[in-house]
């Protein structure tokens, strides 16, 4: 049993100030605000949930910094991920992803959905393990100290009626009955979820997106969704229908559904999104770092459809950023600011987060749950001034403005400390047992040569 004092902690019921928080077993037994340390572990700051990165490609990380140097669009930021993609062995993506979510880690994620296409050897040849690659995944993961959901993903088309092209057969488990035969001799455990997703429209033929949605029924389940106006454009001149009526006619649309980007919709898409509760998952900096476009959220809350957030390609890797573009995004479009306040962006980035990767029992500091922390100091250059003492009604004092600040002032530098299931693995900014910035360097340069 260990014990952690917090001198501020976001709990489920808002902003507490002298918490006391009894771990035993990776688990919260007690939160006891207003109460004095002891000898407990101080954690200084604002202290809040562990946040839920819920998409992510981890091998996209090698492209930072390397695609800034011309202009172009997404399909042709694509050509350059491709040749990393064809670059990759199990060995080397388990290296390249211990950098990864160890930066995650650093940035106070505890918890990745891991949306995982890159399956097989070049052209397409399964390895002798068939999940080699998802393997090497989860082992990076464990070894640096994250959850993860791992999505497994169907990928077996090139585009809508094209064929794959020679770096996407390495995606390809060539239909939808044979990518879920190889998923189910994956194993997960309570650190790893065994989650499912389609591609895309595009990557998943419409007469299959049905088997990829019932393949595994009690699993999270994920899909790309409208991220291009290419491929809302497609899908009408084959189909005649939008993606989202498209998945929605498949079965695809549900609470356990997470419609990724969800950038290009129709009233009637905002709809069919909102009535079903599938959870709308942005990534504003992919989405701006690849001109992508900004995304409905406003429309999508208010029609059903809960928000969570995921770093996707890495450009950044900063949910702190990724909480406040939501907000920062709308004001852009709409020349009027407050549309998301910060603890609605905070329980974006942490409960319901964890819940839309499989980890329903993360993302709140409450007796029972998982017990995942970050502390985000309040002063530094960036949080300093920011927080003012406020009377509650029960006549305590706690910092008013920390969430604020931790959502439209922080970064993930300001991260401090880090518990995943009770595990300390993040102190004083740096990882206990791995050097982050070496690994991702030496990882990166051996697949970029």
């Amino acid at each position: 049993m260990r014990t952690y004092w917090c001198e501020t902690a976001l709990l489920p019921d808002g902003l507490a100030s002298r918490v006391l928080l009894t771990v035993d077993n990776g688990r919260f037994t007690a939160v006891e605000p207003n109460t004095d340390p002891g000898d407990a572990t101080v954690l200084h700051g604002l202290v809040v949930p562990g946040l839920a990165n819920c998409h992510s490609h981890a091998f996209h990380r090698a492209l930072r910094g390397r695609t800034q140097t011309e202009r172009g669009t997404f399909w042709t930021w694509r050509e350059q991920m491709y040749a990393v993609a064809a670059a990759l062995t199990p060995d080397s993506y388990y290296e390249l992803a211990k950098g990864v979510y160890g930066e995650m880690l650093l940035a106070g994620i505890t918890a990745v959905g891991e949306f995982h296409y890159l399956h097989h050897a070049p052209g397409g040849r399964p390895y002798d393990d068939p999940n080699a690659m998802g393997a090497a995944l989860i082992a990076a993961a464990r070894d640096v100290g994250i959850r993860i959901a791992l999505l497994d993903t169907c990928y077996v088309a090139g585009g809508i009626d094209q064929p794959l092209n020679e770096v996407q057969q390495r995606f390809s488990d060539g239909d939808a009955t044979a990518w879920a035969s190889r998923v189910t001799q994956l194993s997960g455990g309570d650190d790893v979820v065994i989650g499912a997703a389609a591609h895309s429209i595009r990557g998943v033929p419409q007469e299959q997106l049905g088997a990829v949605a019932s393949a595994f029924p009690d699993v999270p389940l994920h899909i790309h969704l409208s991220e291009q106006v290419a491929e809302n454009e497609a899908s009408l001149a084959a189909y005649g229908r939008t993606p989202t009526q498209v998945l929605d006619e498949a079965g695809f649309l549900s609470g356990r559904t997470s419609a990724v980007h969800a950038t290009h919709l129709t009233s009637v898409d905002v709809g069919l999104l909102g009535s079903s509760a599938t959870y709308s998952c942005f990534c504003p900096t992919t989405e701006r770092d690849l001109a992508d476009g900004i995304g409905p959220s406003v429309q999508l809350r208010d029609a059903g459809s809960p928000l969570t957030l995921g770093s996707d390609s890495h450009a950044i890797i900063d949910l702190f950023e990724e909480m406040r573009a939501v907000e920062l995004n709308e004001r852009l479009a709409t020349q009027e600011r407050g549309h998301w306040s910060a603890p609605e962006l905070l329980k974006a980035a942490t409960t319901t987060g964890h819940h839309s990767i499989g980890f329903p029992d993360a993302g709140t500091i409450a007796p029972g749950a998982r017990a995942d922390l970050v502390a985000i100091r309040l002063d530094t250059v960036r949080t300093a001034g920011t927080t003012h003492t406020a009377a509650t009604p029960t006549g305590a004092t706690t910092p008013a403005g920390a969430a604020e600040a931790a959502v439209f002032a922080a970064t993930a530098s300001d991260v401090s400390d880090v518990l995943v299931s009770g595990n300390h693995v993040v102190a004083d900014g740096k990882h206990i047992r791995l050097d982050v910035a070496a690994q991702l360097t030496k990882s990166i340069q051996a697949v970029t040569r």
